[in-house]
């Protein structure tokens, strides 16, 4: 399943572009979502494993229909909805809006069909490219910013997508492939856990949204924080250490986890992570992935963990889980690493060409996800978008294998309620001062 668009990604999408390439990009990326369903049955598009997870035609109507919402019914005159009730079933959760199907319910949209639902892109498609061409330079800046916030929004669902859909297959009695790729070999030995120290003091946390290219409104005011002195491990946890802490038996032991934590695994019978399992035969550990199930690799990060999984598993280890501020302060000072991988839709487990690396799985913090000092909801419907979820979540930081290369960066703050297990989460371990972390380099701020 080559990504015959994936040279066009590589890049953040620009904020304000001549609109030329920003009509090039919008594209790329509706490409992109159509890419990701190309091996998908009309069946896999309708059905939907649990209520967090949205079926795959639902997430290619939605996107369609934010932009037709947000940018041609606002920015178009005279542009009329290709469907009136589409506003009510392709709402996700933008209660100024109006009313909208419930989210456990949209598996069970039959209607409209996947074809009309293609048409519908294919319709708002032709309708941003009238736009663009129609709008005048007075309200480029305003239109080709909704614009952006739209190809942007687009992309997490991109990720959403994969995540969902893997979920689904998960579901099937006996799993299903995604990919039709061959698996591929198993990941190098990272050898023995390092870690990166650094010292005390005042650091930045946020971007600058005057200076960014684009940026989420989460991710702003920059402000300071004080930092004691900490250790950050210089690469996520494998699949071989979590399973130490498995056959330990760390989900049998209450001293590890957090009350609600520990409430979830005796009353879901969690013993391992959701995505692994033993061979009934032989006893092997298998994981699911992109290919079904196949043997655990032992050297591939960790992965589809929640909150309470990563913290247990870090107090089993001696350490904890960073906060969000020593994340993005040990990214920010620190030579950083993406993988330089193809689209394999599932950590490689590739080694870290710099002493910090990012982008395998989402790393959860320690941090409650909430508003930095300074913070304003912004105006409007999509003012929802990021601020009214501060509340009962967790932030992760990083990236995964599926999230799109232009969404990776320091600042960027992923959220998930702490028992979220189907997404590309995994764990990087932090360490108080100098006496508790391994012997290992130093940094500073």
């Amino acid at each position: 399943m080559p990504d015959p668009i994936e040279t066009t990604l590589q890049a953040p999408l620009a904020g304000c572009g001549a609109r030329s390439v920003l009509a090039d990009r919008f594209l790329a990326v509706r490409a992109r979502t159509r890419w990701l369903c190309s091996t998908l049955a009309t069946e896999d598009h309708i059905t939907q494993s649990m209520p967090l997870a949205s079926p795959a035609k639902w997430h290619l109507a939605h996107t369609t229909w934010f932009f037709e919402r947000f940018v041609l019914q606002a920015f178009l005159p005279g542009y009329a909805p290709f469907d009136a009730e589409f506003e009510y079933l392709f709402n996700s959760y933008y209660d100024s809006v109006g009313t909208r199907i419930a989210q456990a319910e949209r598996g069970t949209l039959t209607r409209p069909t996947l074809e009309r639902v293609h048409a519908y892109r294919e319709h708002v498609e032709q309708a941003i490219s009238v736009c663009l061409g129609q709008i005048p330079d007075s309200a480029w800046s305003t239109v080709a910013a909704t614009l952006e916030l739209g190809l942007q929004h687009e992309q997490q669902h991109q990720e959403l997508l994969v995540t969902d859909i893997l979920h689904l297959f998960l579901s099937h009695p006996f799993g299903t492939r995604y990919l039709s790729d061959a698996v591929p070999a198993n990941a190098p030995d990272p050898g023995p856990l390092r870690v990166q120290r650094f010292e005390e003091g005042v650091v930045s946390i946020g971007i600058d949204a005057e200076a960014a290219s684009f940026a989420y409104d989460n991710e702003s005011p920059r402000h300071r924080r004080f930092l004691e002195p900490y250790a950050l491990a210089t690469r996520p946890s494998t699949n071989q250490e979590y399973l130490a802490f498995v056959e330990s038996g760390g989900y049998a032991d209450p001293a590890h986890w957090l009350s609600l934590g520990w409430s979830r695994v005796q009353s879901e019978s969690w013993r391992h992570p959701l995505y692994w399992k033993r061979d009934a035969h032989t006893g092997a550990w298998l994981e699911f992935t992109a290919w079904g199930w196949i043997p655990l690799d032992p050297h591939r990060p960790v992965c589809h963990l929640s909150y309470f999984e990563a913290d247990a598993f870090a107090r089993w280890s001696g350490a904890r889980l960073p906060t969000e501020f020593q994340w993005e302060a040990a990214m920010t000072t620190s030579v950083i690493a993406h993988p330089a991988r193809e689209r394999a839709l599932h950590p490689t487990g590739e080694p870290f060409a710099a002493p910090l690396g990012v982008g395998e799985v989402w790393e959860w913090t320690r941090s409650s996800y909430e508003a930095y000092p300074g913070y304003a909801i912004p105006p409007g419907a999509l003012g929802e978008y990021n601020g009214k979820f501060m509340c009962n979540q967790y932030v992760l930081r990083g990236g995964s294998c599926a999230t799109p290369p232009g969404h990776i960066r320091p600042s960027y703050r992923n959220f998930f309620p702490p028992e979220a297990r189907w997404q590309f989460s995994g764990v990087r371990l932090a360490f108080e001062g100098p006496d508790q972390a391994p012997s290992d380099s130093r940094g500073s701020h």
